[in-house]
């Protein structure tokens, strides 16, 4: 049993380090997602300018708003992501599917998967990190969530709404996360040097993380208009993944469905390959122990 301890604590605590130091790069690009106009005197206008606006305007707790959404789902959703990719690429195995299918087919299925169990999660957070006022005059996760419950439900117009979106999101990063990095790293020499093997496997996750960022992040921009504010309270002008793209398409042109791509791949990069070195390892030591 003490054997196991540094296997479960270490992935919980670096998960909760990396959800604390990436925290803001998360909260700037939601907004940045869901602002619609340059011209907008509320629009930031780079990212230097939104943290500065964000700092001066909400103090540091700003950039930590919505933070507690992500760290209760942490445990949750890292099992699930990690736990249905090995279970679809063991069913997959059956199928005598070549490697270039089976990875990126497994990481559809946990993206899949690993939305259904983050996207209320996902609902309280948006909401949470495009409010302006200060930290200190916004309601508290749980209230924020209950007030969600009593106005709209626990339906897709409620507690899950935007499930589309964070379908997309979560299944095409996943696709192009896992199929990438497994696929390129068996065509990237290992070494036997342990410094030079950790970064090869970590460059390798980090351009996989980059990769599926910018796959995904059209249907991040549709999720973060979904769950945010509508333009015209009390009008539903975002419903549903597709129409909401087009929506933004028509109105705001393609780049607008890549707003906030920087910090997300500042984000996801580093988080990226952080995230898959801590998997490998920990599977590997299973394998050995287990």
């Amino acid at each position: 049993m003490c054997g196991s301890e540094p296997l479960v604590g270490k992935p919980k605590a670096r998960g909760l380090v990396e959800i604390c130091l990436m925290h803001p790069l998360d909260v700037v690009k939601t907004r940045f997602q869901v602002q619609r106009s340059v011209t907008d005197p509320q629009s930031y206008k780079s990212l230097r300018d939104s943290f500065q606006v964000i700092f001066r305007t909400e103090g540091l707790f700003g950039f930590y708003k919505g933070i507690i959404p992500p760290i209760l789902a942490e445990t949750p959703k890292r099992a699930v992501k990690f736990s249905t990719f090995e279970l679809y690429k063991k069913f997959l195995g059956y199928m005598s599917l070549s490697p270039g299918l089976t990875f990126p087919i497994a990481g559809l299925g946990s993206g899949l998967t690993e939305a259904v169990v983050v996207n209320p999660f996902e609902v309280v957070k948006v909401g949470l990190q495009v409010n302006r006022n200060m930290f200190t005059e916004q309601p508290s996760t749980f209230a924020y969530a209950r007030q969600i419950i009593k106005k709209e439900g626990w339906g897709f117009q409620g507690l899950n709404k935007g499930f589309t979106a964070t379908l997309g999101r979560h299944g095409i990063f996943n696709m192009t996360y896992f199929g990438f990095y497994y696929n390129v790293k068996d065509n990237i020499p290992s070494s036997k040097d342990p410094t030079l093997e950790f970064l090869r496997k970590f460059g390798i996750g980090f351009v996989s993380g980059t990769v599926g960022s910018v796959f995904n992040i059209p249907f991040d921009v549709a999720k973060s208009r979904i769950q945010g504010p509508q333009p015209v309270p009390g009008e539903i002008k975002y419903r549903g993944c597709f129409k909401t793209m087009e929506t933004v398409y028509r109105e705001e042109g393609i780049l607008a469905l890549y707003k906030g791509l920087l910090p997300k791949v500042m984000r996801l990069g580093p988080g990226g390959g952080v995230m898959l070195l801590v998997y490998e390892y920990t599977y590997a030591w299973l394998q050995e122990n287990w």
